[in-house]
């Protein structure tokens, strides 16, 4: 039986990993407010609008996470997208197609792809947004 210390802790500790950013590789829903908290402090952010049927979408993944690992890239905030059950967040990006990367410096958008597997592109864009 746990005890009711160790019952909060596990509770805060899963309020606090629902509450952060995704990162390229969870699962899981779009966060607004961490992505416009992140917006809001100027950081470096790549929104990864992915379905998991998609090949170019999963050849993506992979390049994103090493980027994300990357010392040059740890500032970089990391959110995906389900193309297929977030179609309004599709609209508010004006993106149509999953395999868009996009990516922002703060608030500005600084650049964006669609279906590009190759690993230098995908570094020169999020290298748009340092």
């Amino acid at each position: 039986m746990m005890s009711r210390l160790t019952l909060l802790a596990f509770a805060a500790g899963a309020f606090v990993a629902a509450a952060a950013p995704l990162r390229a590789g969870d699962a899981g829903p779009f966060d607004a407010p961490a992505f416009e908290a992140a917006q809001a402090a100027g950081k470096p952010i790549l929104v990864h609008i992915a379905a998991p049927w998609c090949p170019a979408c999963k050849a993506q993944k992979p390049i994103i996470e090493k980027l994300r690992l990357d010392a040059r890239f740890r500032d970089l905030e990391v959110f995906t997208i389900d193309f297929d059950t977030q179609k309004d967040l599709m609209g508010r990006f004006g993106a149509k197609l999953q395999s868009t990367i996009i990516c922002f410096k703060g608030a500005k958008e600084a650049g964006r792809l669609i279906g590009e597997t190759q690993p230098e592109w995908i570094e020169a864009l999020a290298e748009k947004a340092l």
